[in-house]
């Protein structure tokens, strides 16, 4: 049992046991009867409140574990993708929607997504899935309140690569879209 349980039980238990001694007292005087009555509801009173109190603070703490949320995905600005995929990840749709609330949030606010892919393939396929890459990020964006005019769209292609080298690792770095 916690704490505010067992407080509550005991607080039942006295008042209980101070009314039953009033109700078989002999002298019929309706004063002792509401004296027991009184601490009975002060008690409860005083549970309430307590309860109320913890309350207030666990919905403090969640609204700032929230807000701690929030702004660490609002610095999450750079989203990968897999080979020749222009979907972004479902493992980034709480982040992209949590960014969607943020433009609906601030109608004057701007951003540009830049869409990349890795260098294999040719310059204007590479373009092209960019594109695709930075409209998906859009298109979701939207769907999570952020208006259209809030958001252009650029695609580097290959042009702009953030690893230089030949591997795997260098191609997924490369395979992005990035929120300026």
């Amino acid at each position: 049992m916690g704490t505010h349980s067992m407080k509550f039980f005991r607080t039942t238990i006295l008042a209980l046991s101070i009314m039953g001694v009033a109700a078989c007292s002999s002298s019929g005087d309706e004063d002792m009867m509401e004296a027991p009555a009184a601490a009975d509801t002060s008690g409860i009173d005083a549970t309430t409140a307590a309860a109320q109190r913890a309350e207030q603070e666990r919905l403090a703490r969640e609204r700032e574990a929230q807000q701690r949320m929030e702004a660490a995905a609002l610095n999450t600005t750079v989203f990968y993708f897999d080979f020749d995929v222009s979907e972004f990840m479902a493992s980034d749709r709480d982040v992209l929607a949590i960014h969607g609330r943020n433009l609906a949030a601030n109608s004057s606010r701007r951003i540009r997504l830049e869409g990349h892919a890795d260098e294999r393939g040719t310059r204007e396929y590479n373009l092209a899935l960019g594109e695709r890459r930075a409209n998906s990020i859009r298109d979701y964006l939207v769907v999570n309140g952020a208006s259209l005019s809030q958001i252009e769209t650029v695609s580097y292609g290959e042009e702009r690569p953030a690893n230089t080298g030949q591997s795997e690792a260098s191609y997924r770095l490369n395979r992005r879209v990035e929120i300026k």
